[in-house]
């Protein structure tokens, strides 16, 4: 019988598990991996051979992913053992395996003295450690990685040539005799290396510096979390504003005393992936209050690789912080620094210290971010862990490629039923992030071996994604896609709808170009991948300014007041927060409609009502309004008495009104009412006019969009849907923002 088994086989001990089940069941044969996965020919007893079928499909390797086995009888060969035959290079495609964190046997590993590879900064084995950032190119062989330069001694040559090893054909396999070495730079000093570099790294951190740190996919700048003074020079130096940062714990027990965590979320935090994850922040946490500030929420993942663990120190080494800031590697709006000329130069002025590795990162690769809702996972940002694992497709689409949108871009490329996602590229306002973009495309392209003709891009004619896809395209036609049907196309593909019935799409972000001309972003659609109709969407108002108001939410409250015909009362915080002489410009912007694009966006209405609720006047990041609007707002729950919009007819869009909401809001902060309650009585009219809306539709419900990142928010509306029995879908497999955006746009570019 011969079995090609398609998808993640190789570089997870897929070929050593066959090897010991065929053996232990008496078989004979081979096992070799090819470029459509791995080849399996095997022979023996029907009994035998039904049961190692099976073991096969039911129980492969922790990180083995099983798509599909296609089986077919071959003549006998008579043989009278199994083994394990080279790669051949057939036609084809395999699946590359995303990073993956330390395993428990490698971490015990690394803190037995009785071990060769005690303290060894890159233990690994066929179930851990580097793959996506080191590979080159497919089939997964170790001349196709960037351990390709470091030759294995004899004892790693062993391990890696014993199919009852673990480290057999683990292509990262190394020790310290023959892995790649460690070096601590520092200003005014000689570089170390090895344990003296580990000793120098640990000490700038405890002194209070800032260091950058080589990690598996990119460099990571690192300081005590615990020390103010050192979270408030990184920020100064890496210009964040007031953005939160993540934060890296030793272990479980301290990410217990940082964070609230339940089971499930318990669960995600130790996982193979190790993303970083969202949760609220424990009274007492031994954090800087500025570590995220005006917050409730941290951002925290564990050490994940051996290089992590052994700069947090194992017992013996002089103790250190438990909990350190773990932020990408990069100034703010750039890409991650991954190699080490780039980030000896670009982090000069952030770092105080760098400890490196000569192990080359051939892809960026930033951190995962993951939100636990109701026991599933809620994507915020899909990369490290997770890229370039496929997505399956409900219907087969032509070799595509889709360029998603130009905030939290990632990019995707298709073909038949699965559609790779890249890793999280960022946002396409930089020179650099581009050419970033062209880099990853052309190694997903190797990856996949998907030859795209057709290119998917955002309807927006000024996004520099959609100007790289006329720029690439080569001939191949460009398909434009509208931004929120696209979302909404998005998590009817990771949920399987094959499209034939429409759904009720609920589409709330901050911005997306509309076939009017309009911001979009309040959008209410009757979709499926061929087209859509916009059945109900929230009222234009003016966007004085564009950008300019995104960025000082005082205006959007202004701007909603004089929509909704409100005075701008001096006692109301985003007029006092308006400079007299701004007030006149902006009025006479809004009068005559001067440099104002009409917008419907949600994400702008959370902004006003959050400068109305004197919670924020200006931001120094995307939503933040919106967000410490809606930790306050988690505070009040359990309140009464909700704001209320009001739906107009709904012929050809249905016009959501926001000035019922607005008035009383107005009311509420004229009369001293807290911002909590302001922002939960907010929170529950929209969910209310969610559930209204949705109330009596046969359809599914579908809920995409950077709003619904917000927790508060989305349990409301998911508990009022279900108790009118109504079936709906949100995004588990990629996020809702516009990461998620490119997997929607390549499925309605193959719908026409």
């Amino acid at each position: 019988m011969r079995m090609c088994v398609h998808g993640v086989v190789q570089g997870v001990g897929f070929r050593p598990f066959v090897y010991t089940t065929a053996t232990a069941l008496g078989l004979s044969g081979s096992v070799r991996n090819d470029s459509a996965g791995a080849v399996i020919e095997v022979e023996g007893a029907a009994d035998a051979l039904a049961t190692f079928h099976d073991r096969v499909r039911e129980q492969p390797p922790p990180l083995a992913v099983i798509e599909r086995i296609d089986t077919a009888e071959v003549p006998v060969a008579g043989g009278t053992g199994f083994f394990i035959a080279d790669t051949s290079r057939g036609g084809g495609r395999t699946l590359a395996s995303p990073d993956v964190a330390m395993c428990a046997q490698c971490a015990a590993e690394q803190r037995d003295p009785r071990n060769r590879r005690y303290r060894h900064p890159f233990v690994n084995c066929t179930n851990c450690g580097p793959r996506f950032t080191i590979i080159s190119s497919l089939p997964y062989d170790r001349a196709a990685t960037s351990m390709a330069g470091f030759a294995m001694c004899p004892d790693c040559a062993r391990d890696y040539a014993d199919p009852t090893d673990r480290r057999f054909h683990a292509q990262p396999v190394c020790c310290p005799s023959c892995g790649p070495t460690l070096s601590f730079r520092s200003a005014g000093a000689p570089v170390s290396t090895g344990e003296d570099a580990l000793a120098g790294a640990r000490r700038l951190l405890r002194d209070g510096g800032v260091l950058a740190v080589k990690g598996i996919g990119g460099y990571h700048l690192a300081c005590d979390a615990a020390d103010p003074a050192a979270v408030a020079e990184l920020r100064r130096r890496k210009r964040r504003g007031d953005k939160p940062f993540a934060v890296m714990a030793t272990d479980l027990d301290v990410a217990e005393r940082t964070i609230v965590l339940d089971e499930p979320t318990r669960r995600v935090l130790v996982g193979p992936q190790r993303p970083i994850v969202l949760a609220a922040r424990r009274e007492g946490a031994q954090v800087a209050a500025n570590v995220a500030p005006a917050n409730p929420d941290l951002g925290v993942l564990l050490a994940y690789s051996p290089l992590h663990t052994l700069l947090f120190g194992l017992p013996g080494d002089e103790p250190g912080p438990q909990v350190l800031v773990m932020t990408s590697g990069n100034l703010a709006g750039e890409p991650l620094c991954y190699r080490d000329d780039d980030a000896l130069d670009r982090l000069s002025g952030i770092a105080d210290g760098w400890l490196l590795h000569d192990r080359p990162i051939l892809v960026p690769c930033d951190d995962s971010v993951v939100r636990v809702l109701d026991g599933r996972e809620l994507p915020v940002r899909r990369s490290r862990g997770y890229a370039p694992l496929p997505v399956a497709l409900p219907v087969a689409v032509s070799p595509t490629l889709a360029v998603g949108a130009d905030l939290k871009n990632t990019m995707a490329l298709a073909d038949g039923r699965y559609a790779w996602l890249s890793q999280h590229i960022g946002d396409m306002d930089d020179l650099t992030t581009l050419s970033a973009f062209t880099a990853a495309e052309q190694h997903l392209r190797q990856l996949t071996g998907v030859t795209p003709v057709v290119v998917a891009a955002d309807a927006h004619p000024r996004y520099r994604s959609t100007a790289w896809a006329h720029r690439h395209a080569g001939g191949r036609p460009v398909r434009a896609v509208q931004h929120h049907h696209a979302h909404i196309a998005a998590v009817m593909a990771e949920h399987g709808l094959d499209g034939s019935q429409p759904v009720l799409g609920f589409a709330f972000d901050g911005t997306g170009f509309g076939p009017d001309g309009a911001v979009w972003g309040g959008e209410v659609l009757v979709a499926d991948y061929k087209g859509y109709r916009r059945v109900a969407a929230l009222r234009y108002v003016p966007l004085p300014g564009g950008d300019v108001s995104v960025r000082r939410p005082y205006r959007m409250a202004l701007a909603h007041l004089w929509a909704a015909g409100l005075p701008w009362d001096e006692g109301l915080a985003p007029v006092q927060a308006c400079p007299d002489d701004e007030r006149r410009v902006l009025r006479h912007q809004l009068d005559t409609r001067l440099h104002c694009a009409p917008t419907s966006s949600m994400g702008r209405l959370f902004d006003g009502v959050a400068a109305l609720a004197g919670v924020r006047q200006t931001v120094d990041y995307e939503a933040q309004a919106a967000i410490e609007l809606e930790g306050l707002a988690r505070t009040a729950a359990g309140a009464t008495a909700p704001y209320g919009f009001t739906v107009g007819d709904r012929a050809a869009p249905a016009v959501i009104d926001p000035t019922p909401v607005l008035r009383a809001v107005v009311g509420d902060a004229l009369h001293g009412v807290p911002a909590a309650l302001i922002g939960w009585r907010f929170h529950r009219a929209v969910a209310d006019l969610v559930v209204r809306l949705a109330d009596g539709t046969e359809s599914v419900v579908a809920l995409s969009g950077g709003v619904f990142q917000n927790s508060l928010l989305l349990r409301m509306v998911l508990s009022g849907l279900a108790a009118r029995g109504i079936r709906v879908i949100t995004h588990h497999r990629v996020p809702p923002n516009d990461g998620g955006i490119a997997l929607g746009q390549l499925m309605v570019a193959n719908a026409g």
